[in-house]
């Protein structure tokens, strides 16, 4: 198990991030900034890097070191943690990271319940959010990543499925809105964001940590569940 969130200072190459992908892809400005990789990890590694992925029982978030997860897996958020990968998002949206702490959280599930998926435009103390798609294959045509023009989950511009590999980075901004239609199914996504103090990232993870338990209580769950949003 590793539960190391701090990043990582050794600059050398990545283990399973696919650099030249990353770099070269597109940085889109309508109707927010936002890059999309198709193949941030090649496929090849599907097999044996999603045998040692964390267990996520219920729907929501949970924070990186709440999880259990195995070797490969872990080379995932080696990458993700290094300079290496942060310099290649500074150079992508012109940005400074440097004084900029990350934090690592991960969706397992949904249900299907109406109040998943909901518009936001993420917190303000997020600078750069990066989602990456651990999910074995996502047949559905709901449940896929919008980034959006307004509140309205139908007016958006752009889509991806939480598939393995795919990567999705974007500069969070008073307009940056993005969501999914409810779908159920298993719906493994990893969300990395920069963030603008270590005292977020120590409240993020409290919070992530009292959701998590509250889930493990049945009469709780359901109460979340239902909640509006």
């Amino acid at each position: 198990m590793q539960n190391n969130t701090a990043l990582r200072m050794d600059n050398g190459p990545f283990k399973l991030l696919d650099e030249t992908s990353i770099r070269n892809a597109v940085l889109r400005r309508d109707p927010y900034d936002y890059s999309y990789v198709e193949n941030a990890i090649d496929a090849s590694h599907k097999n044996a890097v999603l045998a040692d992925a964390p267990q996520i029982p219920d729907r929501g978030s949970y924070g990186l070191p709440d999880l259990r997860y195995g070797p490969r897996f872990g080379e995932a958020i080696d990458d993700l943690l290094s300079v290496r990968f942060r310099s290649i998002v500074e150079e992508k949206f012109d940005t400074d990271l440097s004084n900029r702490p990350p934090v690592i959280v991960m969706m397992g599930n949904t249900t299907g319940h109406y109040n998943e998926g909901y518009a936001h435009t993420d917190s303000r103390h997020k600078i750069i959010t990066v989602l990456l798609g651990f999910t074995r294959e996502w047949p559905y045509e709901k449940g896929r990543l919008r980034i959006m023009r307004s509140s309205d989950r139908e007016d958006f511009a752009f889509e991806f499925a939480p598939e393995f590999g795919r990567m999705m980075m974007f500069r969070v901004c008073d307009h940056s809105w993005h969501g999914f239609l409810p779908q159920k199914g298993q719906r493994m996504s990893l969300q990395l964001c920069y963030v603008d103090s270590d005292l977020y990232v120590q409240k993020e993870y409290v919070r992530h940590r009292v959701s998590a338990f509250a889930k493990s209580v049945p009469v709780l769950r359901k109460v979340i569940e239902w909640a509006p949003r």
